[in-house]
């Protein structure tokens, strides 16, 4: 893949890492998946990704200095293991993590993060085929139906901790270039992951108001999306999908940990960011996206991203390989 603005810092077939200085940009760095992000807190983002990857299975740490929405979908036919660094809060789904869970979802299925700010993360994604085929040979009986089913795992904080340290050891991964040191690293990750889901791993229960509160997000979401060029107000949308303001309110802080305005104003800013990068005039752009007040475009724009919105101009031109100028 040809490298735009990410600064490419070290390179080799199963190992890499790179930085960014665009959240969405970031997003599109990891190996087979398919990501959107979306910058939620302001200043200028910073962003690396280090990435361990062999034909069945991928390791990686990521780390973002400003809190992002991810919209995320993982490669076919396997599972991903998410394993917040130090405990920190995320929502997957609309669900919150505890200090005890990790996070899991299945192989091309869609799935939504909310990130805090100065997070990092680290991730295993594995083959189906080759995760039974491990636990086989380790004694292990997980049931992989219903680990695949589940948003959040319960696990041993005492597996958990030494899964994080194995991880926190690897990578970066200096010196397992040859195939003995890639076999080792493979087998020492399976066997730290194993060990905390053969430890009475428990999904945690979903709530039923949860559930309703994820539906009413998803029709404001639906709505706020199929009118995106319109000045979409808060008592519109409540009218829209037949909610009070304060059940809107709740339900918006309660899934994505945000007011229903503060998301308006994140989607529309990172929807106009993502266009510009792709070319166009910042006032059609905008404009598109419903913000037609340009003054306070801006300013909200430097605000969210600490650089003026010419600012994703030059960097699409700096980004742009010369032969397709």
């Amino acid at each position: 893949m040809h490298q735009t603005a990410t600064e490419l810092l070290h390179s080799a077939p199963d190992l890499r890492t790179v930085m960014a200085h665009d959240a969405d940009e970031l997003a599109s760095k990891l190996t087979n998946w398919q990501q959107s992000y979306d910058q939620i807190s302001s200043g200028l983002f910073r962003g690396a990704l280090t990435e361990l990857r062999l034909p069945q299975l991928q390791v990686f740490r990521e780390s973002l200095s400003q809190s992002v929405r991810q919209s995320c979908r993982v490669w076919p036919d396997a599972i991903w293991f998410g394993l917040p660094d130090h405990g920190a809060a995320t929502r997957i789904n609309g669900r919150q993590t505890a200090a005890d869970w990790i996070m899991v979802q299945p192989g091309n299925v869609e799935f939504e993060l909310v990130t805090p700010s100065a997070y990092s993360i680290y991730g295993i994604v594995a083959s189906r085929e080759l995760l039974v085929e491990t636990a086989r040979r380790y004694g292990c009986e997980i049931d992989w139906q219903r680990v695949q089913s589940a948003e959040l795992l319960q696990v041993d904080a005492q597996a958990q901790a030494r899964c994080l340290h194995v991880l926190g050891q690897l990578l970066p991964a200096e010196g397992l270039g040859c195939a003995e040191g890639m076999a080792q690293w493979q087998e020492t990750v399976l066997s730290a992951l194993l060990d905390m889901l053969d430890h009475s791993c428990v999904e945690p229960a979903l709530a039923a108001s949860l559930q309703r509160r994820r539906h009413v997000v998803a029709l404001a979401r639906e709505y706020i999306m199929a009118h995106r060029s319109e000045s979409i107000t808060v008592p519109e949308l409540c009218e829209r999908v037949h909610v009070s303001r304060r059940t809107l309110q709740y339900c918006f802080e309660d899934v994505l940990g945000m007011s229903p305005m503060l998301y308006l104003r994140m989607v529309r800013l990172n929807g106009v960011r993502r266009q510009l990068q792709d070319g166009g005039a910042i006032g059609d752009v905008a404009g598109s996206w419903g913000l037609s007040n340009f003054s306070q475009f801006s300013s909200d724009y430097r605000k969210l991203f600490g650089q003026c919105p010419s600012a994703s101009l030059r960097l699409r031109s700096r980004s742009t390989p010369h032969s397709l100028r």
